[in-house]
């Protein structure tokens, strides 16, 4: 029997995702769960496992096509159904439809056969997001032919009848060439979070710098130790352990504002993510109950997942659920930031590059001390100036005194 294997909606918020490459080709033969392609949502890069065993009839799409939810991806003939008894159906033309949902996507019979033209009402296929565009533009979709699979109809066939002009795309402007990068996939995934971000919350950023030279002198200690177990060991593990103790102090920090229900959540277990740097943009993996890991099991996890990250083999649980983001761009350089809070977190700590400075020591002599620039971006809404003064303070205690910095 053919079937129709559909994009499903996954959730998460993804509407649409690009086929990054085919592993098997139409007349191809595949076995249950065999990988059948890759497709980069705005959330990392998943394998599409087959739902069943039989032939590849045909591939909707080709690499670098965008796919949006409910489109179909292939169609499969399931593994011993005869041609004889297809045609059978197709005659019959009552094929009883059947749904079932599988790891990746929805099933759905192939239709028995289309309906001729002459009484087949023309049908308007847009997503719900475009009919909502076409409704804000006063567009007609009757009176669009989709330039997406299938005649869908785009966002951008929409914005073309409201607005009608000429496409041009030149490879200069009037001062010299010019390269045009798409703006798609994970970098317009991350700028759409970031305006919805910048506009939904009130940002404050408090700056502040520690002294962490007893940090680093443990951790110049260490890290030999660590190297020999296969870990790289950062400053990363201790800050991400002293932000936990200091948002136990200050439980507001740890938390997020529900606006649907009026209600602030108060986190009660610690889900810190950490941003990590691609070519394609910031992706935010997250360590699930940091609370209760080591400082070189919390090494260990941050280096696989920010390998996994670079590499896009991120799965969706591994990006979720987070309730506090630090993003460290010391390795990089400057001083202080204002980074973006990871919406709906009610906070975000930016790490800087630890420098040399000189301090007058308690006995009045002056003495090179390692000192490292914080930034914490936080939600006005949920948080007052005080509260996040004083969860800096405690976080700087722990940093400057690491006997203080629970390692389990």
């Amino acid at each position: 029997m053919a079937a129709i294997f559909k994009f499903p909606d996954v959730g998460e918020g993804i509407t649409e995702g690009e086929i990054v490459r085919w592993l098997v080709k139409e007349g191809d033969v595949v076995k249950l769960d065999q990988a059948l392609g890759e497709i980069e949502t705005d959330k990392a890069v998943v394998e599409i496992p087959s739902p069943y065993a039989g032939k590849v009839l045909k591939l909707h799409g080709k690499a670098g096509d965008i796919i949006k939810v409910g489109d179909p991806l292939i169609e499969i003939e399931e593994e011993g159904e005869q041609p004889a008894k297809l045609e059978k159906l197709k005659q019959a033309k009552q094929v009883s439809k059947r749904k079932s949902v599988s790891v990746m996507g929805e099933l759905e019979e192939a239709p028995a056969e289309p309906q001729p033209a002459a009484i087949k009402a023309k049908q308007v296929l847009a997503t719900p997001k475009v009919r909502a565009l076409a409704k804000e533009l006063a567009v007609d979709l009757k009176q669009i032919s989709g330039s997406g699979e299938n005649g869908r109809i785009t966002a951008q066939d929409v914005r073309d009848l409201a607005s009608p002009q000429l496409k041009i795309s030149k490879k200069y402007d009037e001062y010299g060439y010019i390269k045009r990068i798409p703006y798609k996939g994970l970098r317009r995934t991350v700028g759409e979070n970031m305006v919805r971000s910048a506009q939904t919350i009130p940002h404050v950023t408090h700056f502040d710098k520690v002294d962490v030279t007893a940090l680093w002198q443990i951790r110049e200690k260490e890290k030999a130790a660590a190297a020999q177990q296969g870990i790289k060991l950062t400053y990363l593990p201790f800050i991400i352990k002293a932000v936990i103790g200091a948002s136990k102090a200050y439980p507001y920090v740890n938390a997020s504002l529900n606006e649907a229900s009026a209600e602030i959540i108060l986190k009660n277990y610690y889900n810190i993510g950490v941003a990590v740097a691609t070519e394609e943009g910031l992706i935010v993996p997250v360590i699930k109950r940091a609370e209760i890991k080591s400082i070189l099991d919390t090494a260990k996890e941050i280096a696989e997942l920010a390998e996994k990250a670079r590499s896009r083999k991120l799965d969706l649980a591994e990006l979720k659920g987070g309730s506090f983001t630090i993003t460290n761009v010391g390795s990089i350089g400057g001083y202080f930031s204002t980074p973006i809070i990871n919406y709906p977190e009610a906070a975000i700590l930016a790490v800087h590059r630890i420098t040399d400075e000189a301090r007058l020591n308690a006995q009045g002599k002056w003495e090179n001390r390692k000192i490292l620039p914080l930034s914490l971006s936080y939600d006005h809404r949920i948080l007052d100036g005080a509260v996040a003064a004083a969860w800096m303070n405690e976080l700087k205690r722990q940093l400057e005194d690491p006997d203080l910095i629970n390692r389990p």
